[in-house]
């Protein structure tokens, strides 16, 4: 027997949605949550696909999520938009403001879209490629709990903070990178602990603030920012401008609201659009190809670009209309149904 199972497209949509469903979730947020864990789990990327469906459902257990929390679109300014999730999972909240946003950036030329009182699990690549989807530049931040150390720290502060950009590139899929500024994003540990393998080297530390490889022991410690002092001030500002910038959580605030509870981060989000035409008094034509003779020259001495091993796998699964997850992870995705 295969270690691995293969599901049809629509099956493991209608799985997601059944699952959240099951446990809690109203249609349009069960719809909203497997749209981006499908989109990654299409393009291959396990830690944030199917698997952060326990993380949906065991924080709709601990009983502080909404499953059914409609939010409000707030128009606060020429070229700010306001997203209170009341309490809910925060694609709900992306999907009814996004609208909103478009509208702005392409009247003023840049907007920014602040999503409040969200609970937030997964990536962010798939928001901001349905910017570069109409023609526009996006970039979104996030905090999440305190489990990473600040360069040169022994504990817990900043979190993975991750950073997301998406280019557009008519005809062609956009250029985009979405990266944790922790060595490792969270859900790639828990998948280090699932399988009992070890850490590299440099991701983590123990409860003691000595480094370790071992998945348990830094589950209990603290992760480490790449880049030493360089992703440790990246992260500090992630922590800013997605948290008092926009009225919302620290990360560090948000690991005491869960109080030692084992579900997603509670906070914000922050998404700022551009319109590459109006920066560019109407040359967008003009400077994507300057942009595309960039990308031509990297390619050209061997190198990649981000998200090209990701759209490989998302046209590969796209043509066999299937996706293939570990059989161990089928089974225990079926214990989640009611």
């Amino acid at each position: 027997m295969s270690d691995n199972i293969s599901l049809s497209l629509a099956e493991m949509r209608e799985l997601s949605e059944n699952i959240l469903i099951d446990n809690g979730f109203s249609k349009d947020h069960a719809k909203s949550i497997t749209d981006v864990m499908a989109a990654c789990q299409q393009d291959d990327c396990h830690s944030h696909g199917l698997f952060r469906l326990f993380m949906c459902t065991q924080s709709m257990k601990l009983g502080r999520i909404s499953g059914s929390a409609q939010p409000d679109v707030i128009d606060a300014a020429p070229s700010v938009v306001r997203a209170n999730a009341n309490g809910g999972i925060s694609l709900l909240a992306l999907d009814a403001a996004l609208p909103l946003l478009i509208e702005k950036t392409k009247k003023n030329g840049i907007a920014a879209l602040a999503i409040n009182h969200c609970y937030h699990f997964s990536a962010l690549w798939p928001e901001v490629e349905k910017l570069s989807a109409v023609g526009l530049a996006g970039l979104a931040m996030v905090p999440s709990h305190a489990w990473v150390a600040p360069a040169g720290g022994k504990r817990g502060t900043l979190g993975t903070n991750p950073l997301a950009f998406s280019w557009p590139r008519p005809g062609q899929h956009p250029f985009t990178f979405d990266f944790a500024t922790s060595q490792f994003a969270r859900g790639e540990i828990e998948l280090y602990r699932r399988a009992g393998k070890p850490l590299p080297e440099g991701v983590a530390i123990d409860k003691e603030g000595q480094p370790t490889t071992d998945a348990e022991a830094a589950m209990a410690g603290a992760m480490m920012t790449f880049g030493g002092y360089k992703g440790s001030a990246l992260s500090i500002m992630i922590e800013l401008l997605a948290g008092p910038l926009i009225d919302d959580l620290t990360s560090k605030e948000s690991m005491e609201a869960a109080d030692g509870q084992p579900e997603a981060p509670y906070h914000g989000e922050i998404i700022i659009a551009f319109d590459p035409n109006l920066f560019s008094a109407g040359k967008a034509v003009a400077n994507n190809d300057r942009a595309e003779r960039l990308f031509a020259d990297i390619i050209d001495q061997g190198a990649r670009l981000p998200s090209q091993r990701r759209y490989q796998a998302r046209e590969r699964n796209l043509a066999r209309n299937a996706v293939e997850i570990p059989r161990t992870l089928y089974n225990d995705l079926l214990a989640l149904r009611k």
